[in-house]
């Protein structure tokens, strides 16, 4: 996760090329104790039309494929396939598969009832080479003692870059700090029962679980009143004044 954040690959880290999905790599050497993915966003794939795709160990748990038109359920599915049983996995995702219908749904559900999304993390947009979106990463664990998820709405930590928006090493350690704790921070990081995102639909996106801050003015009432008051005594004696004007120079003219 550190590495998506500050957006590094380090060559020490093997990656190879190629249509992930249809033709994965590393079959031979998982499980995975750790697994970094920043997959293509909503991408096309042959899904349902490869009828030997549902049976294949990587979706066949959820009981159902990603969507054809949109594949990153595929992808993390794909990820989670390749854990170990301590392995944790973060995901760069776009944010609308974690709250749209159908068959994205039921992936979601599956992955909540077994336990296996630990957090979900909303970040700032424009912070990725290639994408102006503000994207989310979803962690993934096989080693949960906890059947709650955490959410944090990191979205408000960034500083305004030239072409991209930055994430400072300030930024990025904060972040950090809440992921470990799992402590409730207002508008920042909320932790929630699985009762409660089961009853939302299995609904993961951080806004609804965390409250944004209200950067509207607090108007205070009693002094906006007053000042009303006060401005609608000045229009009144303006008007008289401008009352008495014009009939002292209607006087004038009617003398003349």
């Amino acid at each position: 996760m550190n590495m998506f954040l500050h957006n590094i690959n380090y060559d020490k880290f093997n990656m190879q090329l190629g249509n992930t999905l249809t033709d994965p790599h590393f079959g031979d050497d998982k499980p995975f104790d750790a697994i970094v993915s920043n997959p293509p966003y909503s991408v096309k794939w042959i899904g349902s039309d490869d009828p030997t795709l549902i049976n294949d160990d990587r979706f066949a748990p959820a009981g159902v494929l990603a969507p054809k038109s949109k594949a990153d359920f595929a992808f993390v599915m794909h990820t989670l396939d390749y854990l170990s049983a301590k392995g944790r996995a973060a995901i760069v995702c776009f944010p609308g598969i974690f709250y749209r219908g159908g068959a994205e749904q039921k992936i979601r559900q599956y992955l909540v009832d077994n336990n296996y999304v630990e957090t979900v993390i909303a970040l700032a947009p424009n912070l990725f080479f290639g994408t102006t979106i503000a994207v989310n990463i979803l962690v993934l664990s096989k080693h949960k003692t906890k059947t709650d998820t955490q959410f944090i709405d990191a979205s408000g930590l960034f500083n305004k870059g030239t072409n991209n928006n930055l994430l400072t090493d300030e930024h990025i350690a904060e972040i950090l700090k809440v992921f470990e704790s799992k402590e409730d921070i207002a508008h920042l990081a909320k932790t929630e029962t699985f009762e409660t995102i089961a009853g939302n639909g299995y609904n993961l996106s951080v806004s609804s679980y965390v409250e944004a801050k209200d950067t509207r003015e607090v108007v205070d009432i009693i002094q906006l009143n007053t000042e009303l008051k006060t401005t609608v005594e000045k229009v009144t004696q303006l008007r008289s004044d401008i009352d008495a004007i014009v009939a002292e120079i209607e006087g004038v003219e009617v003398r003349a």
